[in-house]
């Protein structure tokens, strides 16, 4: 499916309610037009990390339109599945995975980073419908989703909790106690997905502090343990679908991925982390990806003329 043809009712069919489960080439579209969206309000706004939000851009798009079950019209819905993303400064995806799903309009991306936006450099839960607890401090994002995976067990209820986190970030401390409490409860309703481009901002994660062998780590906290491509949308399908089927374990996805993953001259390059591209830089990207600055800003900002609405964030919170 051609992102430029999508039509009114495809559109539609993306705000539902409910797990979507997209198949692999619905979601290959959908993540070029994250993709696009990345380049796009990174540019505008002149502020902002780019090399993570595009190694995350595929896994990130099975995630919430295939296998998330939410309400983006009710970000309080009471079923609702729990996302979180501990990665925080990856927000150009996450608003854009936001935005696509339907939580508010997409022309909202656009003022990314403004002082009359909602869309903060790091994400806010007082500030942006959808986002269940505000993020940026790295090595917190497991412990509050094993809080929330312990809950949704007391309660009986069915939820499952995804927590989205970087290969640096597995240099955090908090990262491993997390990980210990969550394999002692055995929480099989938690599934941690780690976006391992083994670059951080410095420079290779193995030359920083290495973390190798990770799968071994996580194996030894008695998790499941997970990896694949992340960035081929098969794999990362049956990723999810092993993790959703385990029992008796937390499960965890090594999505072997790049950073800056669809802009050549982003691709695989640390100093990409956490600056945006110049103007000429942005058209070259999204020439890459088949489109120009004026043709995906206008369709950004032309999007969400029906959802002027936005839900609030009031409530959120299972």
């Amino acid at each position: 499916m051609d992102p430029d043809t999508m039509t009114d009712a495809g559109a539609d069919s993306a705000h539902r309610a409910g797990r979507l489960a997209w198949p692999a080439e619905r979601l290959r579209a959908k993540a070029l037009e994250i993709r696009r969206d990345i380049v796009t309000l990174l540019a505008k706004a002149q502020s902002g990390h780019s090399g993570g939000p595009l190694s995350c851009a595929d896994f990130g798009t099975a995630l919430f339109f295939h296998e998330l079950s939410v309400d983006p019209a009710n970000p309080a819905w009471p079923e609702r599945d729990f996302w979180h993303f501990s990665i925080g400064h990856v927000t150009p995806v996450i608003y854009s995975l936001m935005a696509e799903r339907g939580y508010f309009p997409l022309r909202d991306l656009m003022k990314f980073r403004a002082f009359d936006g909602h869309l903060q450099g790091h994400p806010s839960c007082q500030d942006t419908p959808g986002i269940e607890v505000s993020s940026g401090s790295l090595g917190q994002g497991l412990s509050v989703c094993c809080g929330v995976a312990m809950a949704a067990r007391l309660d009986d209820h069915p939820r499952r909790v995804y927590c989205v986190m970087g290969d640096g970030e597995q240099q955090e401390g908090q990262i491993w106690e997390a990980a210990m409490f969550a394999g002692h409860r055995r929480l099989d309703n938690l599934c941690g997905i780690v976006d391992y481009n083994r670059k951080q901002i410095d420079g290779d994660v193995e030359d920083i502090c290495g973390i190798r062998p990770l799968a071994d780590k996580w194996r030894a906290f008695r998790w499941n343990v997970i990896e694949c491509d992340g960035h081929d949308l098969d794999a990362v399908l049956a990723a999810f679908a092993a993790a959703r089927a385990h029992r008796g374990q937390p499960s965890v996805i090594l999505a072997h991925t790049v950073m800056g993953r669809g802009v050549s001259f982003m691709a695989d390059d640390y100093r990409w982390h956490g600056k945006p591209p110049k103007m000429p830089e942005a058209e070259q990207a999204l020439a890459e990806l088949g489109t120009s600055y004026a043709a995906w800003s206008a369709r950004l900002l032309a999007g969400g003329a029906d959802r002027d609405a936005a839900p609030s964030p009031d409530g959120v919170g299972p």
